[in-house]
């Protein structure tokens, strides 16, 4: 239960009061006037504050005023017997949360009481995850020391504190949603939510309503009204991952929401204002997809307002030992064990292009913490079958990524012949749901009849 301080130079008063809110749950401090709960709200934490507004010399706003900078979420609720509109109006200019006149009102001024816990309990709640969110996205996560990163962190500051869009381009893997949570996390958007979606990741009949709602009835198995995505991200920032991928009949409805700042549910003939930031983001040339005609020229535009290009890992050298030993680091705490590169890993991950970027070396590492023996990754633990040489990752001319991407396209195809073409079918001898079998083969480029 929450945290209370008592303020009243009547002693009855202050025990009869503290008694009460004991008998709640409260855990509960009492100060015997104005000086005395000014040393105590700067060496306690206290949710709420309770003080008379007439004390001696130090006195209830005096007290207010001690407690607003020792502890600004701190919610303070001030009472008197002497209650006037000046007192009341003067309160509440300083920051009071509730004002009550003596005698009160016990039922009332638990009801007080509880909503103030209530609020500071959210505010501290909110504070702690935009803590923890800035500490996992700041610009320390953007490890590098190359030029092109440099010139983005650069950018980052710059822009992060304005409501422009952003539009974030470059190969999978290149840390494309690291940049756009850094974004956030250092906006004035940083205490609201940060909702992102992956538009490759979703049919567009799911799509559209994840995005926007629906009301009840709008469609079969729509059993109630739900809030979409967008709604969700009012206040912060929006963040649409593989943009590119959004349908066509879709993006003019989406340009609608980025440009009015308003959306509509489906079933629903009436609007919805919406305050959200919006950062997109894509690994596919834009401009092509806008010559073939399945990206609206307009949305591009209205996207391309802050533009970041993510340079390539095989680009930027230099950047991948200080990314390695933040992730030898990130994956010792995790797994409790300590490793470090053992011979000439160093080398040979200098020499790889990396086709899947930062994803495919972070990968690399955790699997080489997981295997390593006597505190040391050695070539066999991230390159299977390497004897040494390190020659097997490249199979061939092949990443990784390439040989995963062949071995599903044949398990799926092996699959839809085996159920002479049911997609519902081949998805349970696969193990997937219709959707992710969907999804798997949209993104191999695979058609089935």
């Amino acid at each position: 239960m929450a945290r209370i301080l008592i303020v009243d130079d009547q002693d009855n008063a202050r025990c009869m009061l503290s008694d009460m809110l004991q008998a709640e749950g409260y855990a509960v401090d009492q100060a015997e006037g104005g000086e005395s709960a000014c040393i105590m709200v700067g060496e306690t934490s206290y949710d709420l504050v309770i003080t008379d507004l007439r004390m001696g010399d130090v006195g209830g706003l005096d007290v207010l005023q001690r407690t607003r900078e020792a502890s600004p979420l701190t919610e303070v609720i001030v009472m008197t017997a002497f209650g006037t509109v000046e007192d009341a109006v003067e309160a509440m200019r300083l920051g009071a949360r509730d004002f009550v006149q003596k005698p009160f009102v016990e039922d009332e001024l638990l009801i007080k009481v509880a909503r103030a816990a209530r609020t500071r309990q959210i505010a501290g709640e909110r504070r702690a995850i935009a803590a923890d969110f800035r500490e996992r996205y700041n610009f320390g996560n953007i490890i590098g020391q190359s030029a092109e990163i440099r010139d983005i962190l650069g950018r980052i500051v710059r822009i992060a504190p304005t409501d422009a869009t952003v539009l974030i381009t470059g190969e999978s893997g290149t840390g494309k949603e690291l940049v756009a949570r850094a974004i956030h996390a250092n906006s004035l958007r940083a205490e609201r939510p940060f909702v992102s979606i992956n538009c490759a990741a979703l049919p567009e009949t799911l799509l559209e309503s994840e995005l926007f709602g629906h009301m009840r009835g709008a469609f079969t198995g729509a059993v109630q009204t739900r809030k979409g995505l967008f709604e969700e991200a009012n206040g912060g920032t929006f963040f649409f991952d593989e943009i590119a991928d959004t349908p066509p009949s879709l993006q003019a409805k989406l340009l609608r929401a980025i440009q009015e700042g308003e959306i509509r549910r489906l079933g629903d003939n009436s609007s919805i204002n919406v305050d959200a930031r919006i950062i997109a983001a894509t690994n596919q040339n834009l401009r092509v997809l806008i010559e073939e005609k399945r990206f609206r020229e307009d949305l591009y535009y209205r996207l391309n307002v802050a533009r970041f290009e993510l340079p390539p890992l095989r680009d930027r050298k230099e950047d991948i030992a200080p990314i390695v030993d933040s992730f030898l680091e990130k994956y010792g705490k995790k797994m409790s064990r300590q490793a470090s590169l053992g011979p000439g890993i160093l080398d040979y991950l200098l020499g790889y292009d990396f086709p899947g970027n930062i994803r495919e070396l972070e990968n690399l590492i955790e699997q080489g913490v997981a295997l390593a023996q006597d505190g040391q990754i050695h070539l066999s633990d991230i390159v299977p079958n390497s004897n040494g040489n390190g020659n097997a990752l490249h199979l061939g001319r092949k990443s990784l990524a390439d040989i995963v991407r062949e071995v599903e396209r044949d398990a799926i195809v092996r699959a839809l012949r085996q159920v002479e073409g049911s997609k519902e079918r081949a998805a349970t001898l696969l193990g997937l749901s219709p959707t992710t079998l969907w999804r798997k083969m949209k993104r191999l480029q695979l058609e089935w009849p």
